[in-house]
């Protein structure tokens, strides 16, 4: 019996730090995000270098693809321009050591040649931990319908430009 009760008294000890560290990666990875999101609305070279990953593969819902140079140069050079990424859910899974799968909805407002453009998307994005650092590897996204108007009005439509990649 009290080898038991020290068994219970340990595994109390013991679960609070097994739950941080389950916390801390989820942590780190949250607040990576948020830097790529403010390097990408700041459309700041320095810190896009550092939150993307060399490899990464960005999809638009468009069907245009952008490397890391490419999305980089896009941004810095004003020919795209993110005027707000607000997530409407973000969600985080890990399927295997050193990745992460983010997931969810996000209401974007962009500014390219076309024009400006606000919608709201799905998204599914993979994260990968390089040399001990989360780094923003692939993107992929689809534009959700546009919303039925609160009128009782029907769909609002967008008008998408010719040119229009997001």
């Amino acid at each position: 019996m009290h080898s038991f009760r020290a068994f219970l008294f340990a595994l109390l000890l013991l679960a609070p730090g097994s739950l941080r560290a389950a916390d801390e990666p989820l942590a780190a990875l949250r607040a990576a995000d948020d830097q790529r999101v403010a390097a990408t609305l700041a459309a700041d070279r320095t810190r896009l270098d550092v939150s993307l990953s060399d490899e990464l593969r960005y999809a638009h819902s468009s069907g245009n693809v952008d490397t890391k140079a490419s999305l980089i140069e896009a941004l810095t050079a004003g020919r795209l321009k993110y005027l707000a990424l607000d997530y409407q859910e973000r969600n985080f899974t890990f399927p295997a050591p050193g990745i992460a799968l983010m997931s969810g909805r996000l209401h974007m407002k962009v500014t390219n040649p076309a024009g400006t453009n606000e919608f709201d998307m799905s998204y599914l994005a993979v994260w990968r931990e390089e040399k001990g650092q989360w780094r923003f590897l692939a993107w992929q996204s689809a534009r959700l319908p546009a919303a039925v108007s609160p009128s009782g009005g029907g769909v609002q439509a967008q008008r998408l430009g010719p040119g229009d990649s997001r």
